[in-house]
């Protein structure tokens, strides 16, 4: 590869014609294509990020972004083959996600391009005579569905996703309106469209299930689920004065049933047909967004209008129009905005919304202008600059300043810089230009256009031309590297004129045909030119004659240069090769591999060349020329490349094509050779200015300074009397504010005084109060603790005793247990001796069952082996028979699927042909309705035309009559207008003066309401602090009056507590006391409290009854849902109990059936006398022993069981003594201890006992 490295750093271009050309990326960042390339812009930073196409790419055909903002999708085609790239956008650089290439159906390219709302699937179109849609899951490239949308090759413009559902789909195109679903592996169309059908040109989803679309006649749809809802059509007019007027002209609403096509009402075109006063354009809706409030739409040239969705109805109203600005640099302002919006985007935020045009050009706006000015519509903005939209012709550079100079068949001139990548200068002309050139200087250009060749000054903010030569069509010039001279071309001629005297001092001629490139030698002594006649000439500029020459008239050259020592010429043309030409021959030809070179260049160092291609790329080499393929080729156009440049130091390199776009190109040399070149000067900022045009601002500068100085003085002789005015007026306030804060303060000190002394008795009141309450409490305690103390003691020894208690019946259970013991072993070992006998028996008996077992399986297999060899026989023959009877079934159900598929074949046509039969006899009535319609009203315009050509004429003498009259008023206005002249300068004095007067009277009567707010609130805060003293006062009164009753109540208790007292040695009595003590004092204080509760209290006490009543319901549906469980799991459980009885049952029988067997065996062998009478006598002690055991155990417990119920007894005593005495007032469990339950004690012995 070669060491030559070009890296693509700006473009100013855009490609309009790539379907759905332009979306954000983020809030920032804009993706649109130009050239070969897709572009990230960022708007705020100005920066540049390039997506390059594919190789060898014939150029984009579709984008698509996916609605999480990750993948890209380019439709492209591929050396002559439709491809689809998917990039991702969220890594640095973009790198290529999938590429979808091989297809299993025709397809000639993609037209338009959708991902899924979960970005997982694409739907792509493909053009006609196919005209399929494919539903891919793009990421395994797998194709889901394909359906084809239309057999009647009309084309298909737009589809898209349903916003939230994946497997919904709308088709829109000419003739026709589809909404598919995705359903089993197919696309199934699921709306039919109705009425009358139109070119639908643009959709969008407004909600989950409803579309607007927009048709070439300016209609819109709103469909819901197929069926339409809502219709409106926008009307251009376009009036003689100018003026253009936007009006939406019919709005009907439908559910499901729709408007007859022919009406007996007049149509718009009609009624407009009648009146010659105006003109009508029905404008093409291209583009329609949607955004949250509603969406917006393409409506004729130079136009995008607002509709919101009316609150109540499902329909929208226009709310706001929206204009392309006319341009002040065009020739015909007009004409600026007649461009097509060919599409819209909104970016996330919805801040703003930009658009893109058929010229090439981008828009914005901010939406909060469109809300500012409601009454006049807004206008776009560039979005970057204004853009080429045609083929670029001509490039040139400078030296002195970064400058880019281009001309275009869109008739302008464009000067750009490259190191700020803006527009400087720009403007439009009347003819066509096809080849500009820059001074070295960077002041002055050359542009040869079709009818003259002209020479011009760049000025500071226009091109104005100063000297201007009869060469028609030239279609090459060029400055001298000195800036001395310049060469035009005139067809087969080349002029050579000075730029100090502007003479032309040569005319080169020698060429048979079309000159198509002149290039100068570093020293401008020589001037090399290349044409279609195949000739390459070097020309002497002193002698006027050509030096050498080199003819090959199999070759038209497109361009041609020379090495920077001017030795070597290089030229490329259509016969595919580079070539080098030296002394009027042909040194090499090096190959172009299949392409035809359009431009080369070579560098001022001599070591890099690049070379433009017809297909729009670029290739990179290094000088001296390898023989090999050695090239670095990058994607750069969508056209052939028509001129390319570098700077003068070698850093950048520029092309243009026929695409409309510049790109500007960063030149590495991997050796590092010849390109580092370090500016001794740097770039000039000097700008060319017209001495009329510095006198006129200079003199508006003047008149503006004197302006500013008078408005100023005005200023600050009003500031000053209005300082006046208000340093008075605080004075007088604050005066007032001071005195009535004076006696504020007063007040509030008397308040606080008196405050202070309440607030001193009553803490010396409570203080009184609390210290007699905490004696009474600590003597209380005192004899509370004694008592405690004497009933923990006997407590106690209780306790003391039933331990000695429970440790003597621990003792007799161990006895008891040991005894036990003993008579299980003795019986164990009695038993064991019995089953030994009886098991010898029973495996006796087990030999004898085995042999007859043995004996009866062998005669078992001789029967199974005979009956085994029968069966086989009759299955072969019945397989024989089933295989023929399933061939031919097989048979029977072919000719049966052929016959079917013949049949549905033969039906489907025949109803397709009848379905054809009644659409056209449909149209045809259709048709004749209209033909009758519109030639009644052809009559009747023709009446109404003669009868307006008659009042025209009256109309006419009336005018006449009318402007005599408006000749002698013209007078009288004349005099009246200097009379109300002199009036109005007599009058505006005494206004102004009125005006002051009245602001002053204003601001007086806002500071008085002012005042008087503030005297209500300060009444007011008086008020309520003497409200507050009286509720202070009263609560006091309460509250002493409370105290009085408690002191009372407190000696009446200690009078009775003293009679008391005396019943301290007799506890039945005091025990009465203190029971009448309770239900005299406490009973009566709890009903005092009672009665005084807050209505607070009571809230409380519902809200938590509330709250219980909640828990426990919520608990009785627990305990029923857990009663079911409990319920499924006794069933369970009975059901597993019965399935054991029956097995314990069945047990038994086997038991009883084995024990009559062993009896039987026993009898048969006479051992039953001899071991009968043992038996007996072996079983009687035993029984003897039973019997006696279970009386003493009864003896035993009896005595246990008294003793444990007088125990409980005497507990029960002791707990119901300490309760009556915990129930006194002040009675309290000494340090918190308490007596252990009695059910738990019971318990315990319980457990012990047995």
């Amino acid at each position: 590869m070669s060491a030559v490295v070009a890296q693509t750093l700006h473009v100013f271009g855009l490609r309009s014609h790539v379907a759905n050309n332009i979306f954000y990326f983020d809030e920032q960042i804009i993706i649109f294509p130009s050239g070969n390339h897709c572009v990230k812009y960022n708007v705020d930073q100005k920066w540049q990020k390039f997506i390059p196409g594919s190789e060898k790419s014939q150029g984009m055909l579709a984008l698509s972004i996916s609605p999480n903002r990750r993948y890209l999708a380019i439709s492209e085609t591929v050396q002559e083959k439709p491809a689809i790239t998917i990039y991702e956008l969220s890594s640095i650089p973009c790198r290529k996600r999938k590429v979808l290439n091989n297809f299993d159906f025709q397809v000639q390219k993609f037209i338009s391009m959708a991902f899924s709302p979960d970005s997982k699937y694409l739907l792509a179109q493909t053009s006609p005579p196919e005209s399929n849609l494919v539903y891919w899951l793009w990421e395994k490239q797998k194709v889901m569905a394909i359906v084809r949308i239309d057999t009647q090759n009309n084309p298909v413009y737009q589809v898209s996703f349903s916003p939230q559902d994946n497997t919904q789909v709308c088709v829109t195109g000419n003739g026709m309106f589809k909404l598919l679903r995705f359903a089993e592996g197919t696309l199934k169309q699921t709306s039919f469209q109705r009425g009358e059908p139109q070119n639908y040109l643009a959709h969008t989803w407004v909600a989950d299930d409803k579309i607007v679309v927009g048709t070439d006649t300016g209609k819109l749809f709103l469909f819901e689920s197929g069926d339409q809802r809502w219709e409106t059509s926008i009307m251009v007019k376009e009036p003689t004065n100018g003026s253009k007027s936007l009006d939406v002209i019919q709005e009907s609403e439908s559910l499901i049933e729709f408007p007859p096509v022919s009406s007996p009402l007049p149509s718009y075109e009609q009624m407009v047909a009648a009146s010659s006063h105006s003109q009508m354009s029905m404008p093409q809706v291209f583009a329609i967004a949607a955004y949250s409030k509603g969406f917006a739409c393409s409506a004729g040239p130079g136009r995008v209008l607002l509709f919101e969705k009316m609150e109540e109805k499902d329909f929208y109203r226009e709310s706001r129009e929206i204009r392309i600005p006319v341009d002040p640099q065009s020739n015909d302002p007009s004409q600026s905005d007649k461009q097509d919006v060919l599409c819209l985007c909104f970016s996330p935020s919805e801040e703003t919304l930009v658009a893109s045009t058929s010229k090439n050009q981008l828009y914005s706006i901010t939406m909060s202008l469109t809300e500012i000015s409601k009454g006049e519509p807004a206008h776009f903005e560039y979005l970057m600059y204004p853009l080429h939209s045609a083929p670029i012709t001509g490039l040139a550079t400078c030296i002195r300043k970064p400058l880019i100079a281009t001309c275009s068949l869109d008739r302008s001139i464009r000067l750009w810089n490259y190191e700020t990548n803006t527009l400087e200068l720009f403007k439009e002309y009347q003819e066509e230009a096809y080849s500009i050139s820059l001074h070295p200087s960077g002041h002055f250009i050359v542009v040869g256009f079709a009818d003259k060749l002209r020479l011009m000054n760049l000025l500071i903010d226009d091109i104005r031309s100063f000297k201007e030569y009869s060469v028609r069509g030239c279609g090459e010039c060029s400055f001298s590297n000195g800036g001395h001279l310049f060469a035009a071309v005139n067809g087969n001629v080349i002029h050579v004129y000075t730029t100090t005297s502007l003479e032309n001092i040569s005319s080169l001629k020698g060429h048979t045909g079309k000159i198509r490139s002149i290039v100068w030698n570093a020293d401008d002594s020589k001037l090399i030119s290349g044409g279609t006649d195949g000739a390459v000439y070097e020309w002497n500029l002193s002698t006027g004659k050509r030096e050498t020459e080199c003819v090959l008239k199999s070759c038209s050259y497109n361009c041609v240069t020379v090495s920077p020592d001017a030795k070597i010429i290089f030229a490329v043309g259509s016969d595919h090769t580079l070539k080098e030409i030296a002394d009027s021959l042909i040194l090499r030809e090096i190959s172009a591999f299949d392409v035809t070179y359009t431009a080369i260049v070579i560098s001022h160092s001599g070591r890099m060349m690049f070379v433009g291609t017809s297909v729009g790329t670029i290739r990179a080499m290094k000088y001296p020329l390898p023989l090999q393929k050695e090239f670095n080729e990058y994607q750069a156009h969508a056209g052939p490349i028509t001129k390319m440049l570098l700077t003068f130091d070698d850093q950048f390199l520029l092309t243009a094509a026929e695409d409309g776009c510049l790109f500007t190109w960063k030149v590495f040399d991997k050796d590092g050779r010849g390109i580092k070149r370090e500016r001794e000067v740097g770039f000039a900022e000097e700008v060319l200015v017209t001495k009329t045009d510095m006198e006129e601002k200079a003199q508006v500068m003047l008149e503006l300074k004197t302006r500013v100085e008078e408005l100023k003085m005005e200023n600050e002789y009003q500031l000053r009397l209005k300082d006046m005015n208000y340093s008075e007026k605080i004075k007088e306030l604050t005066d007032k504010f001071i005195q009535e804060m004076e006696s504020l303060k007063t007040k509030n000190q008397v308040l606080r005084t008196e405050k202070e002394k309440q607030d001193v008795y009553h803490h010396e009141h409570i203080e009184d109060l609390l210290d007699k309450q905490s004696r009474e409490l600590q003597d209380m305690e005192c004899c509370n603790n004694q008592k405690l103390l004497l009933e923990y003691e006997k407590y106690q020894e209780l306790q003391l005793k039933s331990q000695r208690m429970q440790e003597e019946y621990e003792k007799q259970l161990r006895d008891n247990d040991e005894t036990k013991s003993q008579a299980l072993e003795e019986l164990t070992e009695f038993y064991e001796a019995k089953l030994q006998e009886k098991t010898t028996l029973l495996e006796e008996a087990q030999e004898d069952v085995r042999q007859q077992l043995r004996e009866f399986e062998e005669t078992k297999k001789q029967i199974e082996e005979d009956e085994d060899r029968e069966i086989q026989d009759i299955k072969t023959k019945y397989e024989k028979k089933l295989r023929d009877e399933k061939e031919s079934n097989l048979r029977l159900k072919g000719e049966t699927g052929i016959m079917r598929k013949k049949f549905s074949s033969l039906q489907k046509e025949i109803e397709e042909r009848t379905n054809d039969i009644e659409t056209l006899k449909g149209e045809q009535m259709k048709l004749q309705g209209v033909i009758k319609s519109l030639e009644k009203d052809i009559q009747g315009l023709k009446r109404e035309i003669q009868e307006r050509d008659e009042t025209i004429q009256d109309k006419e003498k009336r005018i006449y009559d009318l402007k005599k009259k408006n000749q002698e008023l013209g007078k009288f206005k004349f005099v009246l207008d200097y009379k109300i002249k002199e009036l109005k300068k007599q009058i505006e004095p005494r206004e102004n003066e009125i005006r002051v007067m009245k602001e002053q009277i204003q601001e007086m009567e806002a500071e008085l309401e002012n005042f008087h707010k503030q005297n209500t609130q300060l009444e007011l805060n008086i008020t309520e602090l003497w409200q507050k003293l009286r509720a202070t006062d009263q609560e006091m009164r309460r509250e002493r009056q409370k105290e009085r009753d408690l002191e009372a109540l407190v000696k009446r208790f200690k009078t009775d507590l003293h009679n008391c007292v005396a019943y301290i040695q007799e506890p039945r009595l005091l025990k009465e006391k203190v029971r009448g003590l309770f239900e005299k004092y406490v009973q009566r204080a709890d009903m005092v409290e009672i009665a005084g509760l807050n209505t607070d209290l009571q809230q409380e006490y519902t809200r938590q009854r509330e709250h219980l009543e909640r828990n426990l319901a919520t608990l009785k549906k627990k305990v029923v849902k857990e009663g079911e469980l409990h319920r499924t799991d006794y069933v369970r459980i009975m059901q597993e109990n019965v399935s054991l009885i029956k097995e314990i049952n069945e047990l038994r029988r086997e038991l009883k059936f084995t024990r009559s067997q062993v009896y039987d065996l026993e009898a048969a062998l006479k051992l039953t006398k001899k071991v009968r009478p043992q038996e007996v006598s072996e079983t009687e002690p035993s029984r003897d022993m039973l019997s006696t055991a279970p009386t003493a155990r009864l003896n035993e417990q009896e005595e246990t069981g008294r003793i444990i119920e007088m125990q409980r007894l005497e507990i029960q005593r002791l707990r119901d003594q300490i309760q009556e005495q915990e129930q006194v007032t002040g009675f309290h469990t000494l340090a918190g201890v308490r007596l252990p339950s009695l059910s738990n004690s019971e318990v315990d012995l319980e457990v012990k006992t047995n």
